[in-house]
């Protein structure tokens, strides 16, 4: 396929504001695609060269791009940032500017673009910044003025697609199974494996069995298991059939830990590699893990050594940094409290028993030193899950992880095989809401001056892999939080409302749902003019007097609170305990 034919579709795919036509646009895409370049197509419409847990990054910064631009068409970088200035897009920028000379040719393939991005990616050392420059002055050089625009995008991680893994997989499904609802033969797979590009080589190679057989692997994140709510310990008890295995709620940032010999790495709830970032968790994993192989599933929380005492939240995510990272961890230093095994010496235990597993967990983790092992209990008693909550509760954590003792590890699911019962306070809801900001408002009076006053929110409805609105939040943030905010949704806003946002209310700009933020309210009412489990005439579920509590930056917006879990947020909140 050439570049140019790919990025016709990429055009139409931004232009949309439908996500079916999202899907069937994939689609006529794919029915295109050989089955040597699938991959590299899926992506590079997620606007990368490898799948999203491989830390390859381009290294290319707006300046540097602005350089290959001007290289490319033989004028100067500050004309080039002239126009960056004023329209907020070197897409469009190059977009414009190459549009002004003759393409004599337009047979460069994806394969090409895909390794040269690659090669960008991968070149280090003397002279780095002049040869990333030349290499995408190159590709420029070669390609549209569409074909400019989108080849701009990747290495800045602007791409304006709208296009989710859900979406990816609707068109794999429909191009290959003949219908996008058969989606989910291909999502467990999927949460395996984490690749989309490995899931559309096999399918395209082996079909749908060549799918099925994809398994777990060590240095390939598996997507995390997610706990539902239930409000109290006898709900829980019936829920599970009597029996229920209790282990303490942490709030940290969530580390799946890979060991393959000496080599350790770990991988964030979003599946991003963090590894260089936790190297005490590295020499833990070393020290302690008594396997060959083994994939651990972990909350990292940072404490302080002189009194032994764990940290909120916002401490622990200071470790999330790539800079200063040994006099950070001086500072604060990292424990990661184990609470499942998924993988041991060659053997994936995902469709084993959670006792099973926690018998496997016992052995492989020894001691309690930087990993400290949560192996739980199992309880038939509400009175002693109660008491295992007060303690959680008079520790400073946030509460307990129930599960139900016989099930699997479901990779990527949200269901009731695992409860958090978090502590609450009186007038709130029991649990706090993770929100996607799909928008701003502009802001009157002071917050004039930092461009937003308030923000337009939503949350995830799985079933039909789109955000729906649920607020308009105003409080919360700071002064610098006001102006940190306006600047990061400038650099994701778009034209129209994306095609996987469901909305009535129209904010001033539309932002890619990307930013997570965690919400409290005083309780979920119903609203007309919200789209979060509206359903013909029926009124939408909405916050009353919400407040940003914090960004939730190891979230993707597909991990925000979900329309079913407001739905039974909604049910529960009035029930007494």
């Amino acid at each position: 396929m050439t570049f140019a034919q790919f990025t016709s579709y990429l055009e139409k795919l931004e232009a949309t504001s439908s996500r079916l036509a999202l899907i069937d646009i994939l689609a006529q895409l794919f029915q295109q695609v050989e089955a040597k370049e699938i991959a590299k197509v899926a992506y590079l419409i997620q606007g990368r060269v490898g799948p999203f847990y491989e830390p390859i990054e381009m290294g290319m910064s707006e300046k540097l791009v602005a350089a290959a631009i001007a290289k490319a068409y033989g004028i100067e970088k500050e004309e080039v940032l002239k126009g960056y200035g004023r329209v907020g897009d070197l897409g469009l920028v190059a977009q414009r500017v190459s549009n002004k000379r003759q393409i004599t040719s337009t047979e460069l393939t994806v394969e090409e673009v895909f390794e040269t991005l690659r090669a960008i990616a991968e070149t280090s050392g003397k002279g780095t910044v002049e040869k990333k420059t030349t290499l995408l002055a190159g590709l420029l050089g070669k390609v549209d003025e569409i074909g400019a625009k989108h080849l701009v995008r990747i290495p800045l991680g602007s791409s304006r697609l709208g296009v989710g893994d859900p979406t990816l997989l609707d068109a794999f499904a429909q191009t290959k199974l003949g219908d996008r609802k058969r989606r989910k033969e291909l999502e467990e797979a999927y949460n395996r494996t984490s690749d989309l590009g490995l899931i559309g080589q096999t399918l395209w190679q082996k079909g749908l069995q060549g799918v099925k057989k994809l398994d777990v692997a060590v240095g390939r994140p598996i997507r995390p298991e997610l706990a539902e709510r239930l409000p109290d310990a006898k709900t829980i008890l019936v829920k599970f059939g009597g029996q229920a295995h209790v282990q303490y709620k942490y709030d940290g940032f969530r580390t799946e830990l890979h060991k393959d010999g000496d080599h350790v790495r770990i991988f964030s709830r979003n599946l991003e590699e963090t590894t260089a970032m936790l190297p005490e968790l590295v020499e833990g994993v070393k020290k302690q893990v008594k396997a060959k192989s083994a994939i651990l599933d972990a909350e990292a929380l940072a404490f302080n050594p002189e009194s032994d005492e764990f940290l909120p939240f916002q401490e622990t995510t200071k470790r999330r940094r790539k800079y200063g990272v040994e006099e950070m961890a001086k500072k604060l230093p990292l424990k990661a409290f184990v609470f499942d095994i998924m993988y041991v010496d060659g053997k994936s235990l995902i469709d084993r028993p959670l006792q099973e597993r926690m018998e496997v967990l016992k052995k492989v983790v020894s001691s309690d030193d930087i990993l400290v092992p949560q192996s739980g209990e199992i309880t038939a008693s509400e009175e002693r899950i109660n008491n295992l909550f007060n303690d959680a509760i008079t520790k400073g954590l946030e509460g307990l992880l129930v599960k139900r003792p016989d099930s699997k590890y479901e990779a990527g699911a949200r269901n009731f095989n695992w409860v958090k019962l978090k502590r609450h306070s009186a007038g709130e809801l029991k649990d706090t809401i993770d929100c996607v900001i799909l928008g701003y408002i502009w802001g009157r009076g002071k917050r004039a001056k930092f461009g937003a006053g308030s923000l337009l929110v939503g949350v995830y409805d799985k079933e039909k892999d789109e955000f729906v609105t649920v607020s308009k939040i105003g409080t919360g943030l700071t002064d610098e939080e006001w102006k940190t905010i306006h600047a990061r949704a400038d650099k994701i806003k778009v034209e129209h409302r994306p095609a996987r946002v469901n909305a009535i209310l129209e904010p001033s700009v539309w932002i890619k749902p990307e930013i997570v933020i965690e919400v409290l309210a005083d309780e979920i009412t119903r609203s007309p003019i919200h789209t979060a489990g509206k359903e013909g005439k029926e009124a939408g579920y909405a916050l009353r007097f919400p407040r940003l509590i914090k960004f939730r930056e190891d979230k993707e917006p597909e991990d925000a609170t979900t329309v079913k879990e407001l739905t039974e947020m909604y049910q529960q909140q009035h029930k007494k305990d």
